[in-house]
C-alpha cells in the first residue's frame, strides 16, 4: 500500500518516524505542506526511507491512502478530491466533520467510490467502549478537558473573548456547552470531542467542559458515558507533543496504531 501524508506538523513528523523506523508495513510515498521547505526538511530528516515532495494534488495521484494532518480549514480541499479519485483517506482534523454538510459529501463520496474513511480515536481512551455502547440507547456522553493555559494560546474563543491566560493562577473552566460549539471555538484543541460526538450521541448532545489548570503539565481528557450498558468512566492524561505543545502525544500514536490495523492481518478490538 502507497501512502501518502498531507501536513508535516507534530503529527506528520511522528507518523513519518514510525515509517522510518518500519513500524508500519506499508510504503510512505509522498509528503505535501503548505510549506514546502518544511515538507522537504522533514523527507531529508528520514535515515531509511525517502519519500517524495509533492503538491496535494500530485500526492492524491501517487498514492492509494492520503492521511490528512493538516488542519480543520484543509479537509475539505484534501479529503474531497482523494475520494473523488477513490483514495482512501484518513482524517486527523476530525473537528471539520462537526459540518454536518461536510460530514454527508464526505459519507457520499465515499460510498460512492467505494473508498474507506478512517477517524482514528486520537488523544483520548475509551472509544471502543463507546462505539459498543452506541449499539444501544445512551443517555449522556460527557467530556472533560483540562490543559496548561499556554495550551490554548491563539484559540478563536480565547481570542473573542479576550481572555488573560497568563493571568490565570488556578484550575478555572473557560468553555462549557455542546460539542459543535467546542470544536469552533477550540480547533486546535479538543478534535476529541468531535471524535466521542461521531461515535456516540452527535455533536449536540455530547457534553464538553474545558478547564486551563496552570499545575498541569500533561493533557488530560476524562470520559463519562451512561446507557442501557450501565456506565463507565475514562481518564488519560497525556504527554504533549515534543513538537506541539497543542498536541498530545498519544494523538500521533493513535493515528500510527490506525495505519498499522489497516496493514495488519490480525484486528484487535472493537
Amino acid at each position: 500500500m502507497k501512502i501518502g501524508i498531507v501536513g508535516c506538523g507534530a503529527i506528520g513528523k511522528t507518523i513519518c518516524r514510525a515509517f522510518d523506523q518500519g513500524i508500519i508495513n506499508a510504503h510512505l510515498t509522498a509528503l505535501s505542506d503548505r510549506d514546502p521547505v518544511s515538507a522537504q526538511e522533514l523527507a531529508d530528516s528520514l535515515v531509511n526511507i525517502r519519500p517524495r515532495v509533492m503538491d496535494t494534488s500530485a500526492l492524491i495521484d501517487a498514492v492509494d491512502l492520503v492521511v490528512e494532518c493538516a488542519a480543520q480549514s484543509a479537509v475539505p480541499d484534501i479529503v474531497i478530491p482523494a475520494l473523488e479519485k477513490g483514495r482512501d483517506v484518513m482524517i486527523m482534523s476530525i473537528g471539520a466533520l462537526t459540518d454536518e454538510r461536510l460530514w454527508r459529501r464526505i459519507k457520499s463520496l465515499a460510498s460512492e467510490h467505494d473508498c474507506r474513511v478512517y477517524l482514528p480515536s486520537g488523544a483520548i481512551v475509551g472509544l471502543d467502549g463507546l462505539k459498543s455502547a452506541s449499539m444501544a440507547k445512551m443517555s449522556s456522553v460527557m467530556l472533560i478537558t483540562r490543559k496548561h493555559p499556554s495550551g490554548f494560546q491563539g484559540a478563536p474563543y480565547i481570542e473573542q473573548h479576550k481572555i488573560d491566560l497568563n493571568a490565570l493562577k488556578k484550575a478555572t473552566i473557560i468553555f462549557e456547552g455542546c460539542a459543535e460549539d467546542a470544536v469552533r471555538a477550540f480547533p486546535a484543541n479538543v478534535n476529541v470531542a468531535a471524535t466521542l460526538s461521531l461515535a456516540g450521541i452527535g455533536t449536540k448532545n455530547t457534553r464538553v467542559r474545558i478547564i486551563a489548570d496552570p499545575a498541569l503539565s500533561r493533557n488530560v481528557h476524562e470520559i463519562y458515558v451512561e446507557g442501557e450498558f450501565g456506565k463507565f468512566e475514562t481518564r488519560v492524561e497525556n504527554v504533549p507533543s515534543p513538537d506541539n505543545p497543542r498536541t498530545s502525544y498519544l494523538a500521533a500514536l493513535s493515528t500510527i496504531a490506525t495505519l498499522k490495523k489497516i496493514v495488519d492481518e490480525i484486528q484487535i478490538g472493537t
